[in-house]
Order: C-alpha cells, then sequence, then structure tokens
C-alpha cells in the first residue's frame, strides 16, 4: 500500500474556520508542568488504530524531554481523557505535531472543536500553524483539518 503524506498550512487566523459546537461538553486544559507519561499515554492510544509507531519503544527521559518540548493539551468530557493535541513552537511558527480523540468520542463533533482550538493557540505561538498527516491516520483526518481551513502545500508518495 503506497502511503501519501500531505503537509498543510494556516498563515492567517482570520481564515481558521469555527467548527460546529461540539455534542458533548467538553473542557481543553493544559498539561502543567509537562508530564512525558501523559503524552506517552495520549500517543500510544489515541494512535493505537492509526499505525502511529515513530516513537514506540521510548524511554521515560525521551518521552519527558518531548513533553517539555511541547505545549500539550488535553481535552476532557467529564472525568475522562478524550482526546490530545500537542503544538511546538518553531522559530515564528507552531507544529501540530500530535493531534486526536481516543475512538470512543469520535463522532460528537469533538475534533473540529480541539483542532479549531489548537489553530488559535498556535497562532499565539507564531504567524503560522502547519501540520502532516497521512493516509493511515484517521479516514476523516484530512477533511476535518481542511474543514477547518488548512491548505496543503505539499504532498508525498
Amino acid at each position: 500500500m503506497t502511503v501519501v503524506t500531505t503537509y498543510l498550512e494556516l498563515t492567517d487566523p482570520a481564515a481558521i474556520r469555527p467548527a460546529k459546537p461540539p455534542r458533548a461538553v467538553a473542557e481543553i486544559t493544559r498539561v502543567e508542568p509537562p508530564d512525558g507519561a501523559i503524552n506517552r499515554w495520549c500517543y500510544e492510544t489515541v494512535g493505537a488504530d492509526w499505525s502511529w509507531t515513530d516513537h514506540l519503544g521510548r524511554d521515560d527521559a525521551w518521552w519527558q524531554g518531548h513533553a517539555e518540548a511541547v505545549e500539550t493539551w488535553l481535552l476532557r468530557v467529564g472525568a475522562q481523557r478524550a482526546g490530545y493535541v500537542e503544538l511546538r513552537p518553531e522559530g515564528g511558527a507552531a507544529k501540530l505535531e500530535h493531534f486526536g480523540l481516543l475512538p470512543a468520542f469520535h463522532g460528537l463533533g469533538l475534533g473540529g472543536h480541539l483542532l479549531e482550538f489548537a489553530l488559535r493557540r498556535g497562532f499565539a505561538l507564531g504567524g503560522r500553524v502547519w501540520l502532516h498527516t497521512c493516509t493511515l491516520d484517521g479516514p476523516h483526518a484530512l477533511a476535518n483539518y481542511r474543514a477547518r481551513g488548512l491548505v496543503p502545500f505539499r504532498v508525498e508518495r
């Protein structure tokens, strides 16, 4: 199977297209202080169905360093973790490093809600927000990114 990677960006915060209100009451909070164990759990749990394997097997020190290099925001529905986003400041830009929902929370409009938040926060960190996704990610990932206003700037096959 050929994996296609699409790189997307947004260079103007006015181009963010708002998401519809989610169909569940959700709260987005920053993980402070950074906690590598939370980032590892999110990566492994959210990415389990989507072939997120690049960082499996990394040790605790690597995860803690990673957590300290990104802003991590947790999406919660009640007391349950529902998803997360990591934003990495990069010299006047912000990279959406990891983003996703746990399977039990798909279909509730939470992905658009979290992505809109992430884009707005990304612009607080820099003048451009970007990310990449691939055909191994969730089936709605690319559509969600485009629906919020992100535009492709490179595609790799």
